[in-house]
């Protein structure tokens, strides 16, 4: 269910204040061998462009997770100008480089070196909940019927906008994910921020490449279900917070709902 409110645990998380870069890595660096238990059954994998603000936040919160499993955590820098790297490097996760620009590019390089059965799709600006892990790789290891699994996001927000507000925003994104999953094409719901997949069959339908028109999250559902691995599964728990930026860039929060509106009933 979302929220109203941002949860204590996401505004500590997020508080640079009290979380410095140092208290960061050496959290993660202490914690990541409790999700890497030998050979990686899972990899996580990040793409990260110029995200030194809030990688660590990232990370700590993947390290929070709470999962049997064995994980590893992989993030893609993707030429960062920062100190991306450098801050994955110190904590102790694998940082892969792609100098080829583009977030398929990245999402791609890091299926290659990922290393577990199951891939799961992460971004470098959200907060992830304790049980984010579990959430979406379970449906995949219980089914084989299921190819990908696919989660919902919330907004932290940044600028003068409430979270009441945003709110409501998500809720009339809701609805329109609904619509478009029960009347038009529900791999448009699919999401780079939370995702889960097998690396094998990604391989198989030449991973997260994609027509102009389409985004590489969204497509490669669509490849993997039209190929025949499975349904796609909604996981309505679990929600991952982050940073209201890309709202930003589709123009703010009206603009947004337009654009969401457009898409769904008009392409």
């Amino acid at each position: 269910m979302r929220s109203l409110i941002v949860p204590a645990w996401v505004r500590q998380l997020n508080d640079a204040s009290q979380n410095t870069n140092e208290s960061r890595i050496g959290f993660i660096q202490q914690h990541y061998k409790n999700l890497l238990k030998g050979q990686p059954e899972v990899s996580i994998v990040i793409p990260a462009y110029n995200e030194a603000d809030v990688i660590l936040t990232t990370l700590h919160s993947l390290c929070q997770c709470v999962t049997n499993r064995s994980v590893e955590i992989i993030v893609v820098n993707n030429n960062s100008k920062d100190n991306t790297e450098q801050l994955v490097r110190a904590s102790g996760v694998t940082c892969v480089n792609e100098p080829k620009q583009g977030v398929t590019n990245a999402r791609n390089t890091g299926l290659d070196a990922a290393k577990g059965k199951y891939i799961l799709n992460a971004d470098a600006d959200s907060i992830y909940p304790p049980d984010w892990i579990e959430a979406l790789v379970s449906p995949l290891a219980a089914n084989e019927g299921i190819s990908m699994s696919y989660g919902r996001y919330t907004f932290i927000p940044t600028g003068v906008t409430s979270r009441f507000t945003y709110f409501f925003y998500e809720t009339i994104v809701d609805i329109l994910r609904w619509l478009k999953k029960t009347f038009k094409e529900e791999a448009v719901n699919v999401g780079g921020a939370s995702s889960c997949f097998r690396k094998e069959q990604a391989l198989q339908v030449d991973k997260f490449n994609h027509p102009p028109s389409a985004n590489e999250d969204g497509f490669l559902a669509l490849k993997l279900r039209n190929k025949g691995f499975g349904k796609l599964y909604p996981v309505y728990s679990a929600i991952v917070w982050t940073t209201d930026r890309r709202l930003q860039i589709d123009g703010g929060l009206i603009k947004g709902i337009i654009k969401r509106i457009k898409r769904t009933f008009f392409s």
